[in-house]
């Protein structure tokens, strides 16, 4: 299995996990995961550890692409609009950006919980999604 951008998620037996960083000083969640310092301004920390983050959060934002992005990027033929949606993760504190599978624009609203799947890009690579709450 190809992954569109390996060690930001994995696919495993119960589903599919982000994979965030978290301060072992002050506990901040960063997604994408990150080394180095803590992004918190107010914490000197410098160690990041993996952390496994909520795979459910509620819309904050959506919206789609209507048209195809230029390249590099390989769109499907004939395009089909992507439906996107900024999730907040549920106690996590943070919002990450990904594809609706299965939803239009006119099927979301912002509070609607989401929780998260995996689906192939038109090229093959496999990434994170969001589906409708089971």
């Amino acid at each position: 299995m190809t992954y569109a951008i390996e060690g930001w998620f994995a696919v495993e037996a119960d589903g599919v996990v982000l994979l965030g960083t978290r301060c072992a000083a002050c506990g901040t969640v960063c997604f994408p995961p990150r080394r180095g310092s803590c992004p918190n301004p107010r914490c000197d920390g410098t160690d990041m550890e993996i952390a496994r983050l909520p795979r459910r959060g509620r819309v904050w934002s959506y919206t789609n692409a209507a048209y195809p992005p230029p390249s590099p990027y390989v769109a499907a033929q004939p395009y089909v609009p992507v439906t996107l949606a900024a999730v907040e993760l549920d106690g996590a504190g943070i919002v990450v950006l990904g594809q609706v599978a299965g939803l239009t624009v006119d099927e979301l609203e912002v509070g609607m919980e989401l929780e998260l799947t995996a689906g192939p890009l038109a090229d093959g690579p496999l990434v994170w999604m969001w589906r409708r709450a089971s």
